[in-house]
């Protein structure tokens, strides 16, 4: 059922006056606060609409009314319609990925770090594959006790991955130079499906260092399949402030279980900033992509009464940011 302008403006202060001081709102607050012109059983009929409605509930017969889940979430999904960045506290976001010293994983996760401090509640964020990152270069670089550092250039930013390979400088040197010249412009998936096949014909150029690609192949397979999820709990501390010690726990609990935390940070559709909001809390989620290419998903954790607006925001400030890198 739509809603009047009057009911959403009603919804709207309810879930933000509980959200503010866990305050119940009655026809009398919404008379004084809202100044519509109209009466206080008008007011009184309309809460009593959207309790019926189950937007509302009222925790005792003569107390005001609180949101329900469907009343955040119909509060959250108009938000996120007019969500803008503004967070000054994230510009440090975009200071870090002008400068783009970090290797992709660490930059994703120093983003979700500063999400963290800068909304005081826990961020997640899970990796997704890498397949369709283009690569730009590769260089293996000997080090000590039989291993290697391999940098992968893409247009998106580098990867980084210490393996244990026995190789010398030269082998490393021919393995970077062989992989650039067949596979610069092309994906990672590209690569990881083809190189097989090219191999094949090229048996005699790289046998002097096939076991470093071979290496290097695999662990690339294995970082595209594995699932990497990290959790910053610099906002853990905020789920106690309201003294609702069940709620809080399970939040926690959630954070401590990577396949639900895999479950629910799961980004589906177009939209940008998406909110799951149940009886267990809210999360708060969007993609974070380079180059047109899905490489994670970041998501704020909380109870149902969070700041959402100032969440989306900092979520928005990173969507944006990352939109601009490219990968010249």
């Amino acid at each position: 059922m739509q809603l009047s302008e009057r009911k959403k403006q009603i919804l709207c202060m309810a879930v933000e006056e509980y959200i503010k001081d866990c305050s119940p709102i009655t026809s009398g607050f919404v008379k004084d606060k809202a100044k519509l012109d109209c009466s206080t059983a008008t007011l009184r009929n309309e809460l009593n609409a959207l309790e019926a409605m189950g937007y509302l509930r009222q925790l005792h017969t003569s107390g005001g009314r609180v949101p329900t889940v469907q009343g955040y979430r119909y509060y959250v999904e108009n938000l996120l319609k007019v969500a803008e960045g503004s967070n000054a506290e994230l510009e440090q976001v975009k200071q870090l990925i002008a400068s783009r010293t970090s290797s992709l994983t660490e930059l994703v996760s120093a983003i979700a770090k500063i999400v963290s401090q800068a909304t005081s509640y826990p961020t997640v964020v899970v990796m997704s594959g890498i397949d369709n990152l283009v690569l730009e270069e590769f260089k293996v670089i000997p080090m000590l006790s039989e291993r290697v550092m391999v940098l992968i250039g893409t247009k998106s930013g580098y990867i980084s991955q210490e393996m244990a390979i026995k190789a010398s400088p030269r082998e490393c040197q021919d393995a970077s130079n062989y992989l650039t010249k067949n596979f610069k412009g092309e994906t990672i998936g590209f690569m990881l499906e083809n190189i097989a096949q090219l191999e094949e014909g090229m048996k005699n150029e790289i046998k002097a260092f096939q076991n470093v690609v071979n290496s290097l192949v695999d662990g690339l397979k294995k970082l595209n399949n594995t699932r990497l999820i990290d959790v910053h709990r610099q906002g853990s501390g905020k789920l106690l402030e309201n003294n609702d010690i069940d709620k809080a726990k399970k939040v926690l609990d959630v954070l401590d279980d990577e396949e639900k935390l895999a479950d629910i940070m799961q980004v589906e559709g177009q939209q940008e900033i998406q909110v799951d909001v149940s009886d267990e809390g809210s999360v708060v989620k969007a993609p974070i992509c380079i180059s047109g290419n899905k490489l994670a998903s970041i998501g704020v954790l909380g109870p149902q009464r969070m700041d959402y607006a100032g969440i989306a925001s900092a979520l928005k400030v990173v969507i944006d940011s990352l939109k601009d890198l490219k990968g010249e």
